[in-house]
């Protein structure tokens, strides 16, 4: 990917954040190969701190790249299509990271035939352990899966779905840090509550979730293996899973998903 050139249309949060993992993760060349514009006042300063160019519009965005992230709100996505339409040709690879939007409207808004990829993030991108679902529109290459799934990965975890899936993705992964944070706060109050300190719950409850999940990634085992291996026979970790299937704890982590995929 020595002479790939990167730019993205908005740079909030979730497109600086894979600015910063495509270069320290190498899979740009160097922050000289970025390009964003933002509407933003405080956009110009983030990008140039990391050695990215700030552009003036756009369609400079465009010109300047061969694959742009479009990393806007959903509702202006139409505007901005409309603006760069003209300068969207073979060369460009265009990579939609605007949530709900479908391949369907980024195509129509667009030349014929454009390169088109949908992407479906969430927010722990921003540590560099992003999990995301990605897919191809009608006329996106092979190659072009292969290297935004390089890109992807080098700031997570992404898997390649059909669009149909997406919105699963996103009641899933999408939305998963809020249900997951919601865990940790409630874990932390309730070492609160048994009388720790604010600081220590809090700090050993998100521990607790970090080591828990990379060991179902390790060691590929099913969740359910690893929790019977901690519940000892009338032990006290069997005692609270009782307490949280007694008010509906895994109805409730399935159901949420679910809402969120109609919602979406």
């Amino acid at each position: 990917m020595d002479d790939t050139r990167v730019g993205f249309i908005g740079a909030g949060m979730m497109a600086s954040a894979l600015m910063k993992g495509f270069v320290k993760k190498k899979v740009v060349t160097s922050a000289a190969n970025i390009f964003a514009s933002d509407v933003a006042p405080t956009a110009k300063a983030n990008v140039e701190e990391m050695g990215g160019n700030f552009v003036a519009s756009n369609v400079e965005v465009v010109q300047q790249s061969n694959i742009i992230f479009i990393a806007v709100k959903p509702g202006i996505v139409p505007k901005i299509l409309e603006e760069i339409k003209p300068y969207v040709n073979d060369t460009k690879l265009i990579v939609s990271i605007a949530a709900g939007v479908p391949i369907n409207t980024l195509e129509s808004g667009l030349a014929p035939s454009s390169r088109v990829i949908r992407v479906m993030p969430n927010t722990p991108c921003l540590v560099s352990e992003m999990a995301a679902g990605y897919s191809a529109g009608n006329f996106a290459l092979a190659k072009d899966m292969e290297v935004i799934g390089t890109m992807l990965n080098a700031v997570g975890t992404a898997m390649s779905c059909p669009e149909k899936d997406l919105n699963a993705v996103t009641g899933l992964s999408g939305s998963g840090p809020a249900y997951i944070f919601l865990l940790i706060e409630a874990l932390a109050d309730g070492g609160v509550r048994v009388g720790l300190t604010r600081d220590t719950a809090l700090k050993l409850a998100a521990q607790t979730v970090k080591g828990s999940a990379q060991m179902v990634l390790e060691t590929a085992m099913h969740p359910g293996v690893l929790k019977d291996q901690v519940c000892s026979p009338g032990g006290t970790t069997i005692a609270g899973v009782e307490a949280l299937e007694n008010k509906g704890f895994s109805c409730s982590s399935d159901r949420c998903c679910s809402c969120c995929q109609k919602a979406s």
